[in-house]
């Protein structure tokens, strides 16, 4: 079992990268609604109008969806454990035999194999069944409410930053304020996932900046359309 420290930065990391995320998504959403909508000549009052409907919505459906998701994770995970529950009730010796191969693939002898499987179901087969074989992780178990709670927060905050420079914006540039002060936003957000996860850093913040720009260019295109028909 890898030390205290080493389960701490596994389970931050996981969170850290949950996080990022949300924040993207609030970003990169809430600030091509704005760009669209203040291409299509919106006023402030407008503006704060659709950027605070989009921030409260967005974060409430991040929320939604990922407690139903991360639910629906914690439900199969222990289905399955039901499931390996009883099968070592019934058939401990097959179980115990699953164990020594899990064991005997991973490089040990079968002596060893044999003498490890022995000693995991004498004092706890079920977790070493869901450690070995079904891969499951205390460290990374679902917690539907908390992954709930965190994207909203995330989504949340990251809905806040281009709400409030639109807001501050002049009103004959405030597109280009809004694309030209996001960009960086989501550069940064790049890099800190890629970090988070040991990837190669330019290539994320390269790939978000890219997507982001295009989204915005878009929605901002599709906005002054529109807003010039209506």
């Amino acid at each position: 079992m890898p030390p205290l420290h080493e389960h701490q930065v596994i389970a931050r990391i996981g969170w850290l990268r949950a996080a990022v995320l949300g924040a993207n998504d609030g970003i990169l959403s809430t600030a091509s609604l704005l760009a669209g909508i203040a291409a299509g000549g919106a006023t402030s009052p407008d503006l704060l109008l659709a950027g605070s409907a989009a921030a409260i919505a967005g974060a409430l459906s991040m929320a939604a969806g990922e407690y139903v998701s991360v639910s629906s994770q914690a439900d199969s995970e222990q289905a399955e454990l039901v499931r390996e529950q009883r099968e070592i009730a019934l058939r401990p010796h097959r179980e115990t035999r699953e164990l020594v191969d899990i064991y005997m693939a991973r490089g040990l002898d079968q002596a060893l194999a044999q003498q490890v499987a022995d000693q995991l179901m004498a004092t706890d087969p079920l977790g070493a069944h869901a450690r070995d074989e079904l891969g499951f992780s205390s460290i990374l178990a679902p917690r539907p409410l908390q992954a709930a709670l965190a994207s909203a927060l995330a989504f949340g905050c990251g809905a806040l930053l281009p709400l409030l420079i639109t807001l501050l914006a002049p009103d004959s540039s405030r597109v280009a304020v809004i694309m030209a002060s996001t960009l960086p936003l989501l550069a940064l957000l790049g890099a800190v996932g890629a970090r988070a996860g040991k990837a190669p850093i330019l290539r994320s913040v390269v790939r978000v900046t890219f997507w982001g720009a295009l989204a915005m260019i878009l929605t901002a295109a599709a906005g002054q359309v529109v807003g010039t028909l209506v």
